[in-house]
């Protein structure tokens, strides 16, 4: 399987998107010392995901003041030694949170022309930075439904990527949210700078117990790691497909977002890391954890100070 230059890194959720998108929230959120802070714990990359109107008016044209946010991002990581992925994690049209109220991506030309103009943007504005500055064309299709749809829209994303930065990589997802056995639908790569993408929070029910979002159980759902049946068998098992999928194609995998919710006790927490590590590691598989700061998953937040250094030694 091929490898990618992403190894070990975190997310910088709820920065760029998943906010109310105040000036105070996008100037304010993370800041140069949290990267500077991030590559001091070895980290070798972030990844940023951005919403599409944080760049994008509803006309498709683009916000300059938008993309000034990602140059500054692209250029701190820059400076403390950091590559960095830029997520699109919402496009006009298509969320992954169904609350959002984004629909018509998948079957509307005019609203997949406004996806494209992004990455064109992008590509032109990065093109030059290929090793450092990777491209996540978007986070989490949900649908398996969208499966054939979303390879045809992301082969002609990449296509017209290449029209202005023909050596960046690309990183591709599947859906029922880059789930990892969902890798195996993904069409073959465009090129050899194509990335397979997923996403890792099995078994979600220890993962994300107490998560309001999900259904009337999860809230009050509290699971132990000793009873999730979570080892690293689980993992080699639920990785299979994906990583045979990726040898075949002779392209790389990376996990784009893992972790676990802040319900759960920062020991507990660290078992499911040290488990999913030892697949990650055997395979040689890149990885971003979720997240840096709050968002329901903050590594950086202080319930997690007695076990931090414990953790991110595994990352």
């Amino acid at each position: 399987m091929k490898k990618t230059a992403l190894k070990r890194g975190i997310n910088l959720g709820g920065w760029l998107s998943q906010c109310d998108y105040s000036k105070d929230r996008l100037d304010n959120f993370i800041k140069e010392e949290d990267i500077e802070k991030i590559a001091s714990w070895g980290m070798d990359h972030v990844r940023l995901p951005v919403d599409y109107n944080v760049i994008q008016n509803e006309d498709g044209s683009m916000k300059e003041d938008g993309l000034k946010r990602i140059d500054r991002a692209v250029g701190w990581a820059e400076k403390y030694g950091l590559r960095i992925v830029l997520d699109l994690h919402k496009t006009m049209g298509y969320s992954f949170d169904k609350g959002e109220n984004e629909s018509g991506f998948f079957s509307d030309e005019k609203l997949q022309e406004s996806f494209y103009k992004i990455w064109e943007t992008l590509a032109t504005r990065f093109a030059d930075r290929s090793d450092r500055v990777y491209f996540e064309l978007l986070n989490e299709v949900n649908e398996k439904s969208d499966i054939d749809a979303w390879n045809r829209i992301s082969n002609e994303c990449v296509k017209r990527i290449r029209g202005y930065a023909k050596d960046s990589y690309i990183l591709i997802g599947s859906y029922q949210g880059n789930a990892v056995t969902a890798v195996k639908d993904l069409a073959s790569p465009y090129d050899d700078k194509v990335i397979y993408n997923f996403h890792c929070y099995e078994p979600i029910r220890f993962t994300h117990q107490g998560a309001y979002w999900i259904d009337d159980e999860f809230p009050t759902l509290r699971i132990p790691f000793a009873e999730s049946g979570t080892d690293e068998a689980y993992f080699d098992g639920l990785f299979g497909s994906a990583i045979e999928k990726a040898e075949k194609e002779g392209a790389a995998l990376y996990c784009g977002e893992y972790g676990v919710i802040d319900v759960v006790s920062p020991e507990d927490t660290l078992a499911w890391y040290k488990e999913i590590h030892k697949v990650f590691e055997k395979y040689d598989i890149g990885h971003a954890a979720w997240s840096y700061k709050e968002m329901d998953f903050g590594i950086s937040d202080k319930r997690m100070d007695g076990i931090r250094d414990r953790l991110l030694a595994e990352i």
